[in-house]
């Protein structure tokens, strides 16, 4: 359904840094950055995989309120070890790793805030 997403960021430099550790885990990284002069405005980095951007951040005024986004991890180990890096590059805990039963028996995921306290998760469908 979607090509790819943004958001603008308050501090660019202290986000795209979050990002790249926080995704590395998950096989995410950052695959293209697009300086001020290109795009008019603010810099913007796109993280994906294989040549492919697909989740961009972009200095300017943040969003008011929250987005939740949910990263696709292949394994449950990827989802312990997103959440681990993502806390380490300054991400809030916003849930453990651990089996959500509610949504279906093999979701397990884990959420952070990101620096503007946006709801990044991990999570994986499969049986370990």
């Amino acid at each position: 359904m979607l090509d790819h997403v943004g958001i603008p960021v308050s501090d660019y430099q202290k986000s795209k840094g979050f990002y790249m550790r926080a995704l590395k885990p998950l096989g995410y990284g950052l695959e293209m950055e697009v300086s001020s002069p290109e795009t008019g405005g603010e810099n913007h980095a796109g993280f994906g995989a294989k040549g492919k951007p697909e989740f961009w951040i972009g200095g300017g005024t943040p969003l008011k309120g929250r987005v939740h986004f949910a990263f696709t991890a292949k394994t449950r180990a990827a989802v312990n070890a997103f959440y681990k890096e993502a806390l380490a590059a300054g991400g809030k805990d916003n849930g453990a790793p651990g089996l959500r039963p509610h949504y279906h028996d093999n979701y397990y995921g884990a959420f952070v805030l990101d620096p503007d306290g946006h709801n990044i998760e991990a999570v994986c469908h499969f049986p370990e």
